[in-house]
């Protein structure tokens, strides 16, 4: 594909450190073996050493460029664990329950980007996305000016109009079920900045709706006009059109029609959907019916990158993820 060529590209050239809590899985250490090959990015492992070493022997993994950290070993344990306590201690965390936290690989790792000691964490490939987003949740918070955290699909349609390899960025189809108009304008702005740090291309964003420019009233499209609003008061600078519906985002000859003087004129790269049903629906149906591959979800929203696998990925997945994650720190 020619939308992961580019990624992959950009990510060999910003010579990013990832860190992969999930060190003592067969799969990411095949990966990890495609990653250095590729030379996407630098590597840390997490996990007993032994048992990380005895993986690499059997996959064939040279470790002498890839960081192996335990994190029961690990010099920075104990200020990793002050911190989080310190960030947790409203929460009423322990120091006991942040010393067995710190244990965790998720949260260590999560530690590590907030150290600037690696750009980026991946996992699930076998923990859940709720640990995970939990995790990086908890040790990384969100970035300013974002109230949540959401997910976009890269969609890659084989051809669209004339256009091969067409991308766009579907958000959310993951995380938020059912977002408020302030959490739409959020979704928006994370995925623009999703779409300029992956492609390098500029975002041009549709908020999605049953309804086109008044065309229906409800309280759905409601919500879907005030987040517009809301988006092009604080985002002035990015164009955006909205409430559409998707043949008005996508289509120019029918934006001429049903939305004349869009500001994205029916050319829209990041589709908005009003909430997870929509999200996970049309990313499937796009997958599914027009051959497109999907590639994520990509976490979107943190103060600094982490990513989620699905747990059952593949190890080219997580190659994929990992020159992804490499690109979002920006």
């Amino acid at each position: 594909m020619k939308a992961l060529s580019k990624i992959k590209e950009r990510a060999r050239a910003a010579k990013r450190r990832v860190v992969l809590p999930e060190g003592t899985e067969p799969r990411v250490i095949q990966a990890v073996k495609k990653i250095n090959a590729e030379g996407l990015a630098s590597v840390t492992l997490l996990g007993d050493e032994n048992e990380i070493q005895t993986l690499a022997s059997e996959h064939g993994l040279n470790l002498s460029k890839v960081e192996l950290i335990n994190p029961a070993h690990s010099p920075d344990y104990n200020s990793y664990v002050a911190d989080l306590l310190e960030l947790r201690k409203e929460r009423g965390l322990t120091e006991e329950q942040a010393g067995q936290l710190m244990l965790n690989p998720l949260y260590f790792g999560a530690m590590l980007v907030r150290h600037d000691k690696a750009d980026a964490s991946v996992a699930g490939s076998v923990n859940t996305t709720g640990d995970v987003l939990r995790a990086a949740i908890q040790v990384l918070g969100l970035k300013e000016g974002i109230s949540a955290v959401s997910s976009c699909f890269m969609m890659t349609l084989p051809k669209y109009r004339d256009e091969h390899d067409k991308v766009f960025l579907y958000a959310d189809g993951a995380v938020l079920p059912n977002p408020t108009a302030e959490q739409l304008v959020s979704v928006a702005a994370a995925t623009a900045e999703t779409m300029k740090n992956l492609l390098g291309e500029e975002p041009r964003v549709a908020f999605l709706s049953f309804s086109t420019k008044g065309s229906a009233k409800h309280d759905d499209v409601t919500k879907v006009v005030t987040a517009f609003e809301m988006f092009k008061k604080n985002y002035p600078d990015i164009p955006a059109d909205g409430e559409l519906q998707v043949d008005a985002a996508i289509v120019p000859e029918i934006a001429e029609s049903k939305a004349p003087g869009s500001a994205i004129g029916g050319n829209a790269n990041i589709l908005i959907f009003p909430d997870l049903d929509a999200g996970n629906i049309a990313y499937k149906l796009t997958q599914r019916l027009a051959g497109a591959t999907a590639t994520g979800p990509i976490i979107q929203g943190l103060a600094k990158p982490a990513n989620d696998l699905s747990r059952g990925c593949s190890s080219d997945d997580i190659v994929d993820v990992t020159a992804i994650a490499a690109l979002l720190k920006g």
